[in-house]
């Protein structure tokens, strides 16, 4: 991350993904979701919770993405931010999931939630639909 003004930015865009994997440190073991993802880092979500501090390091296991090791850079209900490190074959790992496997991942659950809160209803394709002779 760089620092202007201040402001904490990112150093590379992370795009959305649903990934299932595991994040390992010391001893321990804990299934994750990987909810979005860059070059440099990765923020995931936990079903457990992973008894680990900022700074600690550890390693990402995902089928798509092979093995990735980082360090904890933020913690907070549930969710992990991972910072990838630099010496790490994590970039061309990243890339090579981009280029192979990433879908573009819409957030479904707030549209469906949006169209329950305004109550609309979306005409059947059938009625929309008219033939001309």
């Amino acid at each position: 991350m760089s620092s202007n003004l201040k402001i904490t930015a990112r150093k590379a865009d992370r795009k959305n993904c649903r990934v299932f994997g595991s994040v390992k440190y010391l001893n321990s073991e804990v299934d994750v979701r990987i909810l979005n993802l860059s070059v440099t880092g990765a923020a995931l979500e936990t079903k457990t919770p992973l008894h680990a501090s900022s700074g600690s390091k550890v390693r990402i296991e995902a089928e798509n993405l092979g093995l990735l090791e980082g360090i904890i850079r933020w913690k907070h209900n549930g969710r992990i931010g991972i910072q990838f490190d630099v010496n790490s074959n994590a970039r061309a790992q990243v890339s090579s999931y981009f280029r192979f496997f990433h879908q573009e991942i819409r957030p479904v659950l707030a549209v469906r939630q949006l169209r329950a809160a305004t109550n609309v209803e979306r005409p059947s394709r059938s009625a929309t639909l008219t033939l001309k002779p």
